[in-house]
């Protein structure tokens, strides 16, 4: 049976206490941007912007560039910290994952990437909790997702806000908030076994 992350996270910020501060893993602008609008009133949130995935370079900026236009939209005071774009990193994890269809074994080794950097970061940081934006997309497992959450919670001891951000039409409203601040969208998940895929 599947578990409901969406019931889980509104149980977790039923009983929170003053405004936690929340480290959240963004993969691009419109994803963020109903995320964003859902937990403000909640966190204090910091966006991490860590996609080596993302193919070429010139793809990986553009999505970039969004998601500084969404926050300067919306809400300036949430700061961006961008490590840098380090594509050989996507490429050695997922080696030997190449023809791998999208949803498979590649896309859970590139969740686990990006998550176990966002969850490094945070504690090392004093946040916390750490997430992802990733479930807000219908192409995205959020059981996947949350289960790496919930191994690196325990690997790191840091607090993982377990999520499903597309239940309650959340990827409906980001698609009505990326018409609204006319944000560039893109056409495929972000990888260059994804592109074939489109």
């Amino acid at each position: 049976m599947k578990t409901n992350y969406q019931i889980i996270m509104e149980d977790i910020i039923k009983n929170l206490e003053n405004k936690p501060k929340l480290l959240l893993h963004a993969c691009c602008g419109i994803c963020s941007s109903s995320v964003l609008e859902k937990l403000t009133n909640y966190f204090n949130i910091t966006i991490l912007y860590y996609n080596p995935n993302i193919y070429p370079e010139e793809e990986y900026q553009k999505r970039y560039k969004t998601l500084k236009k969404l926050i300067n939209k919306t809400n300036n005071k949430i700061e961006i910290k961008e490590i840098g774009y380090d594509a050989e990193k996507f490429d050695e994890i997922v080696r030997g994952l190449e023809t791998e269809k999208e949803g498979g074994k590649r896309c859970t080794k590139c969740f686990y990437l990006r998550l176990e950097e966002t969850a490094k970061i945070a504690k090392k940081e004093k946040y916390d909790y750490f997430c992802t934006t990733l479930s807000v997309s219908p192409h995205k497992n959020s059981q996947t997702l949350n289960k790496i959450g919930e191994i690196l919670e325990k690997k790191y001891n840091i607090k993982y806000l377990y999520s499903d951000f597309k239940k309650k039409e959340g990827y409906k409203r980001s698609n009505e908030l990326a018409k609204k601040y006319n944000l560039y969208r893109q056409n495929y998940c972000g990888c260059k076994y994804s592109i074939n895929e489109k």
